[in-house]
């Protein structure tokens, strides 16, 4: 006896090819990406970008403008992303509770170093930022909540992939590890020694791997499966997130995560496996 279809899917729910997508749809939400990305474009520019007709997209802005998903800037006749936009956005946020739970101890992160204190998750193989606690200091790192970056060279992301199961991580390792800079790891060899370290010492550290000037350092956040679903990371300029610092801070980032884990009913970080 066949299972049941889960309720609200259809039965091509694994078909993505063209004949069940709509296309008008796909194109409506590529022009709101493009406009969400920009930060103020013009009608022409935003249909070079999307390599559409200005008329099409000028449909599209105007009915995206109807329900505030984006809204337009009169003296420069510039387009924005809407508030309504956010509020659909914010939905997301709802999933889960590590966002709400992790609020006050990322608020405690950044009075205790003096620095942003942030959370992500991963989406798409990617680093996710979901919220942030900056600092009062004029330098400070910024991430904007959906700002999304590589794995392999940032703090959260190292944090995840060290408790990643092999499977998992040796595909995410063999879709490429592009380098950022001088300090980037770009082989799989190198990263997974430095994902040990990151297992023994139970926080990771981006070394101004993914911007020259600022460090970070995080660690993982898990579930009651002991599977690490979140990160929370301090990050900062190196003059003063000093290699020195890292260790200290990045015992406060561990009982910051331990913390969220607890209030999430997720399980403590499990032992480092062995070598």
């Amino acid at each position: 006896m066949a299972e049941p279809r889960p309720r609200g899917r259809p039965k091509a729910f694994h078909d993505k090819t063209a004949e069940n997508t709509i296309q008008s749809l796909d194109r409506a939400l590529m022009i709101l990406r493009v406009v969400a990305e920009a930060g103020g474009l013009t009608l022409s520019e935003i249909a070079q970008r999307t390599q559409q007709s200005v008329p099409t997209v000028y449909r599209v802005l105007t009915t995206l403008q109807i329900h505030g998903f984006v809204e337009i800037e009169e003296p420069g006749q510039l387009w924005h992303i809407g508030a309504g936009a956010f509020r659909i956005g914010s939905e997301f946020l709802r999933r889960t509770k590590v966002v709400e739970r992790a609020r006050q101890p990322m608020d405690r992160l950044m009075r205790a170093t003096g620095e942003t204190a942030n959370l992500g998750v991963e989406m798409r193989d990617q680093v996710l930022f979901l919220a942030q606690v900056e600092t009062h200091e004029t330098i400070r790192a910024f991430f904007a909540p959906g700002t999304l970056g590589p794995m392999h060279c940032s703090g959260i992301g190292k944090a995840l992939l060290a408790w990643y199961p092999e499977p998992r991580l040796g595909a995410i390792l063999g879709a490429g590890l592009p380098r950022f800079t001088v300090r980037s790891i770009g082989d799989a060899a190198g990263l997974r020694a430095d994902l040990a370290a990151t297992r023994a010492r139970g926080y990771a550290l981006d070394d101004e791997e993914r911007t020259e000037g600022m460090r970070c350092v995080a660690a993982p956040v898990f579930n009651a499966h002991g599977e690490p679903v979140a990160g929370l990371s301090v990050s900062g300029p190196a003059f003063r997130l000093t290699p020195a610092r890292a260790e200290e801070i990045g015992a406060l980032v561990r009982a910051a995560a331990d913390e969220v884990t607890a209030a999430t009913g997720g399980r403590a970080a499990p032992a480092p496996p062995a070598a």
